[in-house]
């Protein structure tokens, strides 16, 4: 049975106009905050370039420890700013200077000098500005805000998610690759349930030989749905590290987080997940563990390569499903396997339509039994 793909939004063209629905694989969720970098990855003075949504992001820090985020582009001749440098003159605390005519700009975008002007030129240099993006750090992690028109400064209407399970310090391990894949590919890849013995076929994980049916609860949540909290399945080999009796839970939540929380005894375990696109065809997909459980002191060498390992595998089915795309096939939806890849369509539709109509979000998720084999 062919379901009918419910798309993400647009941002608004040059003309100003509404965003818009648009097809499976195509446009971005909008008005909400995207991951770029852990925290620890954004020193002092730093000026890094993210290429967020198509579009080119400096994420800096300041030396008194602001993080701000700013378009990379100088208005001046388009030189990328983030090849410049920070620097700090009187009257004028620290900026960021264009490494092409030295133009400064502070870290809300209003430009703080033009060196070139002599007295007598007239110009007024705090009246341009450079796009400025909200940011917000949490929980070691840092959000940019991408609004549907950036054009019209706003505040952010809701904060960056709180994950469950940040526990026992920074970060254990961090891995990412980037897929050549639109975010809503990557998504609906992530949330596969049936996937898992054909694609990662490890002797920790899981085989075809050892398939058989499985039945989750699921419920909605936070502009998305979980997997209710659950015993790991028994093929599931990995969970056996943890010892005693591990309960797992599952979430997805807008516009591109999956984390899974699993407690065993009072010790915690939290595997995110978070897809970033960088544009159409490009997504970042950052795989971060935190954990106060024994094993992640010993067993990180181990695990390090078995996370690597289950994103080349994913990176790779990307590729060979891109021979596919290249023909625009119509995509076949099936349940209950695929009902994760329904409701994320639900969800991106049911955001659009809210933020379009001025309205609150209605979860269109409803609880449900899902049944397959893996």
């Amino acid at each position: 049975m062919k379901t009918p793909a419910a798309g993400p939004v647009q941002p608004p063209g040059p003309s100003g106009a509404p965003v818009t629905p648009t097809a499976f694989g195509q446009g971005y969720v909008l008005d909400t905050w995207y991951f770029v970098a852990l925290s620890r990855d954004v020193g002092p003075a730093s000026l890094t370039r993210h290429e967020l949504l198509g579009e080119p992001v400096l994420v800096g820090r300041t030396r008194a420890g602001q993080v701000y985020a700013l378009r990379d582009i100088c208005p001046h001749r388009a030189a990328p700013l983030s090849a410049g440098k920070l620097v700090e003159h009187p009257g004028e605390g620290e900026t960021v200077q264009c490494c092409y005519h030295g133009w400064r700009f502070r870290p809300d975008g209003v430009c703080a000098a033009i060196p070139s002007l002599v007295e007598g030129q007239p110009y007024e240099a705090d009246r341009i500005r450079v796009r400025s993006y909200p940011v917000r750090e949490s929980q070691g992690m840092v959000f940019v805000w991408m609004a549907a028109d950036p054009r019209v400064p706003a505040e952010p209407d809701h904060e960056p998610p709180v994950f469950p399970g940040v526990v026992g310090g920074g970060a254990k391990l961090v891995e990412s690759m980037d897929f050549d894949a639109h975010i809503d590919h990557a998504v609906v890849g992530l949330m596969d349930p049936a996937h898992g013995p054909y694609v990662h076929q490890q002797w920790w994980w899981r085989s075809t030989r050892s398939m058989h049916e499985k039945a989750k609860a699921f419920e909605p949540r936070e502009l998305g749905f979980a997997m209710v909290r659950h015993a790991p399945s028994s093929n599931s080999r990995a969970y056996r590290i943890l010892g005693g009796a591990p309960a797992t839970e599952i979430t997805f939540r807008l516009p591109g987080y999956r984390w899974e929380h699993i407690q065993v005894g009072p010790k915690q375990v939290l595997a995110l997940t978070c897809l970033t696109p960088l544009d159409e065809t490009r997504t970042r997909i950052t795989q971060i563990f935190w954990s106060d459980h024994w094993v992640f002191a010993l067993a990180r060498p181990f695990l390090r390569p078995g996370v690597r390992a289950f994103l080349q595998q994913d990176g790779g089915m990307v590729n060979l499903q891109n021979q596919g795309l290249r023909y625009d096939p119509a995509l076949i939806w099936i349940d209950d396997a695929d009902k994760q890849a329904k409701w994320y369509q639900q969800l991106k539709r049911e955001w659009t339509k809210s933020r379009a109509g001025g309205r609150p979000f209605v979860n269109p998720v409803k609880p449900a039994v899902l049944r397959w084999k893996s």
